[in-house]
């Protein structure tokens, strides 16, 4: 690889997470292949939306590439994949160097339907906005961090989802006293569901509680934790044939703005 593109990161940030994605293959001989070459063509595709096959040829084979994506993003349900590690790797630190505790007390919860094209596989239909595809959950805190991430089909109900969400990430959560919310999630099953998973009070805010516009408070922060995704040229649409591949996307998408928007600081 010779050429530098704009979604490249620099080796010096890439040395950060080395080891873990060297250590998920183990080597039976040494390896002649870069992975820092490799992890550069996953942000190629990630941030252009071009197809597997017409990465550029200055990259590995496009074959190996998404080899090795496939083996990062391996989820079982039960163990959460490499990307995801990398993510929480990532967060905790950003917290850290901001002088706070690695776990949040304090979440936005919010979901977002995207459109699917006609290459995937799971596809649901969200009768509220009309909209054939999937649907994005994420909890972030009051600095845009995200701490869950959960894809459904479009036709999920957000309370349904974000409980599933939050038990899958029980142990992250575990130290959260609030969670805002908008209208979506309103109700006694869920707020009494968050309890008693993570015993967090749950606050609705209605826009039409507003007498003006206003911004709603504090629930801009997950809006643009989700305009960040769309940076990505991959997530402007749902193209991923399979709803974990999804949500590796939207894991790697945060990963890369954040350690291209924050990490740079420290």
């Amino acid at each position: 690889m010779h050429k530098n593109y704009p979604s490249h990161v620099t080796k010096e940030q890439f040395e950060n997470i080395r080891l873990i994605l060297e250590n998920v293959k183990k080597k039976t001989k040494p390896r002649n292949l870069d992975l820092y070459e490799v992890f550069c063509a996953v942000l190629y595709v990630l941030k252009s939306g071009c197809q597997w096959r017409m990465l550029p040829k200055n990259f590995p084979k496009w074959q190996t590439v998404y080899y090795y994506f496939q083996i990062w993003s391996k989820n079982n349900g039960k163990e959460p994949s490499i990307w995801q590690l990398i993510l929480k790797k990532l967060v905790r630190k950003v917290r850290i160097n901001n002088h706070r505790k690695e776990k949040t007390s304090f979440c936005i919860i919010d979901s977002q339907s995207v459109k699917n094209t006609d290459t995937t596989k799971n596809k649901g239909y969200d009768a509220g906005k009309k909209i054939s595809g999937i649907k994005r959950h994420i909890a972030v805190d009051s600095q845009g961090l995200p701490h869950a991430i959960y894809v459904t089909t479009a036709e999920k109900t957000d309370r349904n989802s974000a409980i599933i969400m939050i038990q899958n990430e029980k142990e992250n959560l575990s130290t959260v006293q609030k969670i805002i919310v908008d209208a979506g999630y309103t109700g006694e099953k869920f707020a009494s569901a968050i309890k008693t998973i993570i015993n967090a009070n749950v606050e609705v805010v209605k826009r039409n509680e507003l007498h003006s516009f206003v911004v709603l408070p504090k629930r801009w922060v997950v809006e643009r934790s989700f305009a960040w995704l769309e940076k990505c040229w991959r997530l402007w649409k749902n193209c991923e044939r399979k709803l974990n591949t999804s949500l590796q996307m939207i894991v790697l998408s945060l990963y890369f703005n954040f350690i291209k928007k924050i990490l740079n600081r420290f």
